[in-house]
């Protein structure tokens, strides 16, 4: 496994132009190590798009889905900073799902992401599931560039708890079931090639997944892990 924990939280969003640089400084210097600190968060990392949209992806890795509902993440959910308002308030074309690691393989992280979220159709999603488990991720994780490739699987109900964060967005938040994320090295052909080759939307689809499946590639910006004295 390559993902630090079994929980993950991913959010897909853009920050409007003229807040870019306020954007950067908040979320380097007070929103991730903010919420890497939580108890049970391990690792917080912001990837930028080289190709596809929205501008940021961001990921977190937790012990447990279960840390993502716990009481320590509500509260500060439920109790945002002033800057944390400020910039909350300027976040578009979110997309935000708290998840459970249904797979990860790999040996490491990579410097690019390929993220791929879509829904599966009610009564596919085992079959989904053992597809990409099964078939197409063991394969995928052995290509040359390949560092990692993950399944992460929405709880909708979770994702969609209410907070004084979430008040604070102007739009409200889509919530993508199923991700599948492929890390890889420098080089975006490789990876793109990749996944174009075993990520097919005619397989997927075929499987249940229901159309439109967004595909894009971000390079990594910022990395935040737990620090010395941090809590938890």
């Amino acid at each position: 496994m390559s993902l630090a924990g079994d929980g993950a939280a991913v959010m897909w969003h853009e920050a409007r132009p003229e807040v870019k640089a306020d954007y950067y400084e908040w979320h380097n210097r007070e929103h991730m190590p903010e919420r890497v600190g939580i108890p049970g968060f391990r690792r917080g990392r912001r990837y930028i798009a080289l190709d596809g949209q929205p501008k940021f992806f961001v990921l977190y890795e937790t012990d447990t889905p279960a840390t993502l509902t716990g009481a320590d993440y509500q509260l500060r959910l439920n109790n945002p900073t002033p800057w944390t308002r400020r910039n909350s308030a300027l976040l578009i074309n979110t997309s935000r799902s708290l998840c459970r690691v249904a797979v990860s393989l790999g040996t490491g992280q990579g410097g690019l992401i390929m993220t791929l979220r879509y829904d599966v159709a009610q009564g596919c999603e085992e079959q989904h599931r053992r597809l990409l488990a099964h078939k197409i991720l063991p394969v995928l994780a052995d290509r040359p560039g390949i560092s990692g490739v993950h399944l992460l699987v929405a709880d909708r109900e979770a994702s969609g708890i209410q907070t004084e964060e979430k008040k604070l967005r102007i739009q409200k938040a889509f919530i993508p079931g199923w991700v599948v994320l492929v890390e890889g090295g420098s080089e975006t052909e490789p990876l793109d090639a990749a996944c174009r080759e075993m990520l097919t939307e005619q397989a997927l689809t075929a499987a249940g997944a229901v159309a439109p499946l967004h595909r894009d590639i971000y390079r990594l910006q910022y990395s935040r892990c737990k620090m010395p004295g941090s809590v938890g």
